[in-house]
């Protein structure tokens, strides 16, 4: 019978043996992104893009939907904008392995470096053959920012490498490492002193002066298709779950995780299973004593109900062994409610609901709705029952907006009550290594986020953002509100009723920026970017106001910004 405990392990190890053709991923924050909502939008009725609510995007249904429309005889030609066509170009451009070999030559530098480098404009060093595909690229992001009122250097210098590649078309590997250093503007460095972490970032140390942080951030996969339709991922990294600037499912602005994903893509279908270990509360210097582990099992399944239309289910568990995972969590099938119950478990459940729709080739409408726990009766009652825990999101893409080519509007709402995600056992709460897993504000808030970009001419983008929040904050770590999901649900404050968003030490902030992007070469992105930042405490703490206003200039190479609107 103990053989049964290691059947997930050996699958794992066999079905590579038994693998389809597999796919590497595209990076969170890569300007491959903005060109593939676009053109989701655009196409409206494209089968693959349409499903689009689990990224990272796998590059093996998205490349070659993007070169169909490359195609002079297509349909979406006349709606491509000069500026679609030179990313739909840079896109194939940086997918060489996913191009046949004798289109590969179209994409080849006039002039290499050194007779070895930059074989292709995207690659540092590339070799494509017939069993082997690799890709390997530096990685930078340096910049320099100055604060008002505050004295500190303020930095980030990030050095590394990424690599990628496939063996045999079977299996895919990824794997990318950075060191970095920094020290962000105050309202930054207050967060990171609240929750004794670095936003998406694991252990780290004080780096020279007060404020700084100094990090090493490893993270890698392996993938291979099972068969032709399920692609099997085993690695560190993050995930995410929507098409929003934020998620209320699962977000990728915590710190890596070891997860096995099995994403199965068949029809209309797209039904993706997420098995996560996490870590526990995480105390700062630790030594050499083990980080507490908790777990998670994630299913999301969604479906084109129309050629415009996808809507989808979510279900969720976060719940803490003693370093083992519950087995009975692996069954692959959605939904969990029975398992647990057979089980006796106590465990943190959520369920959510998401839908998308694309709208006269213009627009995408779209959103999620997520149940931590409720009653019916008591949702219905008007009293604010401190366990009707859930929370939603509702959205708008509006691109090439008001007839103007290449700009593109976003507005969006996240709100969500007091006490979601939390849960009376400290340990099951839906964080990971001091940091949320879903939305950065956790919760009891209400969210604007207003997002314009504009692309004038290819290699330029100006981009202004615009946030507003309101939340009701703990006043610290002791009196709970509903804010902070570390805490206890049992420590509530105020009893089982009059929980309503804002309840506790109400805060509002407003944050604007601008970002002026100019790509000097493939995926080398010179940067100046202005923010303001204003948070006013209604119920004041020591400090009724927290103000900042902030100048960068910075360098980025192959790698996704590193922004923090909250």
């Amino acid at each position: 019978m103990q053989f049964k405990k290691y059947l997930p392990l050996l699958a794992v190890v066999l079905l590579p043996i038994l693998a389809a053709s597999q796919s590497t991923y595209l990076p969170r924050g890569d300007k491959q992104e903005i060109l593939l909502d676009r053109l989701e939008i655009k196409a409206q009725r494209d089968p693959m893009l349409n499903l689009s609510k689990t990224k990272p995007y796998s590059r093996e249904f998205y490349v070659p939907a993007i070169k169909n429309y490359l195609n002079v005889d297509s349909a979406l030609d006349a709606k491509l904008t000069n500026v679609d066509k030179y990313y739909l170009k840079s896109a194939l451009a940086n997918n060489i392995e996913w191009l046949p070999e004798e289109e590969r030559d179209a994409y080849m530098s006039k002039k290499l470096v050194g007779n070895t480098f930059y074989q292709y404009p995207a690659g540092l060093y590339e070799t494509h053959s017939k069993d082997f595909d690799l890709t390997v690229n530096p990685v930078l992001n340096i910049g320099y920012m100055k604060e008002s009122g505050n004295d500190q250097s303020l930095f980030y210098n990030t050095r590394g490498i990424a690599i990628r590649g496939r063996i045999a078309k079977k299996i895919g590997f990824y794997t990318m490492l950075t060191d970095n250093q920094e020290r962000y503007p105050t309202y930054v460095q207050d967060w990171m002193n609240e929750r004794t972490a670095v936003p998406g970032a694991g252990f780290n140390h004080q780096f020279k002066k007060e404020g700084g942080r100094d990090f090493f951030d490893a993270r890698g996969y392996i993938t291979f298709g099972a068969t032709k339709y399920v692609d099997v991922t085993f690695g560190y990294d993050k995930n995410f779950i929507g098409n929003g600037q934020r998620s209320l499912f699962l977000s990728d602005f915590g710190n890596n995780n070891l997860f096995l994903r099995l994403n199965t893509r068949i029809w209309k279908f797209n039904y993706q299973n997420l098995f996560m270990e996490l870590t526990n509360a995480y105390q700062s210097n630790p030594g050499d004593n083990l980080l507490g582990k908790k777990y998670a099992a994630m299913h999301h399944l969604d479906i084109n109900l129309t050629k415009w239309l996808n809507v989808g289910v979510f279900e969720g568990i976060i719940f803490g062994r003693t370093n083992r995972f519950e087995l009975g969590y692996l069954v692959p099938v959605i939904f969990y409610r029975s398992v647990e119950r057979d089980q006796g478990s106590p465990d943190n459940a959520v369920v959510g609901m998401d839908f998308k729709a694309n709208i006269a080739k213009t627009a995408q409408v779209y959103g999620q709705l997520l149940f931590d726990e409720f009653k019916i009766s008591e949702l219905t009652g008007g009293n604010n029952w401190w366990a009707n825990k859930f929370g939603y999101q509702i959205g708008a893409k509006y691109i090439d907006a008001f007839t103007v080519k290449n700009l593109d509007l976003q507005l969006e709402l996240n709100r969500v009550r007091p006490y979601t995600y939390s849960h009376y056992d400290s340990v099951a709460n839906y964080t990971h290594y001091n940091q949320p897993l879903a939305h950065p504000l956790m919760a009891n808030f209400n969210e604007w986020i207003g997002v314009a970009r504009y692309r004038p001419a290819p290699k330029w983008m100006i981009e202004g953002r615009a946030m507003y929040y309101m939340q009701g904050l703990d006043s610290n770590r002791t009196v709970n509100f509903g804010s902070n999901i570390f805490l206890p649900s049992t420590t509530r404050t105020g009893g089982d009723y009059g929980h309503e968003i804002g309840s506790g030490w109400k805060t509002n902030a407003a944050m604007v920026s601008l970002l002026l992007s100019y790509e000097l070469k493939e995926n080398l992105f010179l940067e100046l970017m202005g923010m303001i930042r204003k948070q006013r405490y209604d119920t004041p703490p020591a400090v009724a106001t927290k103000n900042s206003t902030v100048f960068n200039v910075g360098l980025r190479w192959n790698i996704g910004r590193r922004d923090f609107y909250f």
